[in-house]
């Protein structure tokens, strides 16, 4: 005798009828229909939607590569902008709090030209700002550019003219490579910070006691065409990398030669203010202002520093989280049109299911089980990959833009930083890649389950 064998039993066991026993096969089946704990065991809608997208294995893991990129790109911006950000505020830190700089006419920190100053920077100027009070030192300064020629390499670097033996005032942290020597009255004693002794892609560039040739362009006083010359120096120091990324890429000469070199006339460029303490810094920027007016003369403070880049990368990040978040959506779009096209599939295998007892919150949970198998793979991985792809991202900036040194961290080195990944950004980040799966697939989840079986199964 021929028997028909039944799995639906809700203990696993097959049950064997004979065909020529009709009764008994209806009352088997009438039955069964009761037994939808079997329907209603999660471990088992797991199991069924995880074969689901198994079966379609190719569209399943592009949809999944959407939730990736969206998810891995939020948190690689996201560690790389709190990466920079600790890195501009440790270097931000090292300048003195108590310094103020000063230059002629209305500082523009949002670009574009500057309005006109009538004032000129001259000694007189910088005795009267020096009789201020809250004043402890005024440190004038010239500004030009060299092109160094050290036995035949070339690199071109700004040029800091002052009192050399008042660098530390500017920048507290200032240390000298061994066998280094400031003298404030050597004209042909040169300066160089780290990135200048030590430049990306060479080491040594220049070492203390080497002669070394800069040619510089003036305009001249009486003509006012623009003349080039040379000049030999000697390398009297080499700076350690201090933070302060213009002093670590410039080289500083006494102010007397480059008064001289670009035929200032004694109108000096810029000027250092500094303060008894950082508690006066304010009070002595409403002295200079109100003294001299603020469209003739720029103040800026390091607290003005601080506040400026800090809005500007603010708004970048934004703007940067803002664009993965989108990349978020379009993986979302993605879950939808998946499970959207699997519903139209399936739909003689949903009705089936519907025949045979499936109630209508199974089919429900069925299809949003397959969206968050989609966030659950695509959210982790994509954290994975988003600290891996900042990592490779932020080696290879070191790799094409580190300075040299032997420290590893010179002060040029704007690209010195490493990705900070906070736990409460990676899990919020995790969380809402895993919400917008689920919520991409509750439409097609919902279409799913009001689908009528006597309907699913004419198709």
């Amino acid at each position: 005798m021929v028997k028909l064998s039944l799995k639906e039993n809700a203990r696993g066991d097959e049950t064997s009828v004979s065909p020529t026993e009709p009764g008994k096969v209806f009352s088997t089946i009438h039955q069964k229909k009761p037994e939808k704990h079997h329907y209603s065991n999660l471990k088992q809608i797991f199991i069924l939607a995880f074969d689901a997208l198994r079966e379609r294995k190719a569209r399943s893991i592009l949809t999944i590569l959407m939730v990736v990129t969206g998810g891995g790109l939020m948190v690689a911006l996201n560690g790389m902008s709190a990466g920079v950000a600790s890195l501009i505020n440790k270097q931000l830190s090292i300048l003195a709090p108590n310094v103020l700089f000063v230059s002629p006419g209305q500082i523009n920190f949002r670009g574009g030209p500057s309005p006109p100053s009538t004032l000129i920077f001259n000694s007189e100027v910088v005795n009267r700002i020096k009789s201020l009070p809250y004043i402890q030192e005024v440190i004038p300064s010239y500004q030009g550019q060299f092109e160094l020629n050290a036995q035949g390499n070339i690199l071109t670097t700004p040029v800091l003219a002052m009192d050399p033996t008042k660098l530390h005032l500017i920048s507290p942290s200032l240390e000298l490579v061994p066998g280094s020597l400031i003298q404030e009255n050597n004209p042909s004693g040169m300066i160089v910070g780290d990135t200048i002794a030590n430049p990306p892609g060479k080491t040594n560039f220049v070492t203390v006691g080497q002669n070394i040739k800069a040619t510089y362009s003036f305009a001249d006083p009486s003509t006012g065409k623009l003349q080039h010359q040379s000049r030999s120096f000697v390398i009297s120091a080499i700076m350690q990398p201090s933070g302060n990324s213009y002093i670590d890429r410039s080289v500083i000469i006494n102010l007397p030669t480059g008064n001289s070199l670009f035929k200032k006339g004694g109108k000096y460029d810029q000027m250092a203010v500094i303060a008894l303490s950082g508690d006066y810094v304010n009070a002595v920027q409403q002295e200079i202002t109100s003294l001299y007016g603020s469209n003739n003369i720029g103040v800026t403070t390091p607290k003005a520093i601080i506040k400026t880049i800090q809005g500007a990368q603010g708004g970048n990040s934004s703007f940067q989280t803002g664009i993965a978040f989108i990349a978020l959506l379009v993986g979302a779009v993605g879950i939808i049109t998946t499970l959207y096209t699997s519903v139209n599939e399936r739909i003689k295998e949903i009705g089936t299911m519907k025949a045979i007892g499936a109630k209508s919150r199974f089919i429900l949970a069925l299809f949003l089980t397959e969206a968050l198998i989609i966030g659950l793979l695509g959210s982790t991985l994509g954290l994975l990959t988003g600290v891996a792809g900042a990592y490779v991202l932020t080696s290879g900036m070191l790799g094409s833009g580190g300075g040299g040194g032997s420290s590893g961290s010179g002060g040029g080195g704007a690209t010195h930083f490493a990705p900070i990944f906070l736990p409460n950004d990676l899990l919020n980040v995790w969380l809402l890649s895993l919400s917008l799966s689920l919520a991409a697939g509750v439409y097609p989840a919902w279409k799913a389950s009001r689908l009528s079986p006597l309907e699913a199964l004419r198709r």
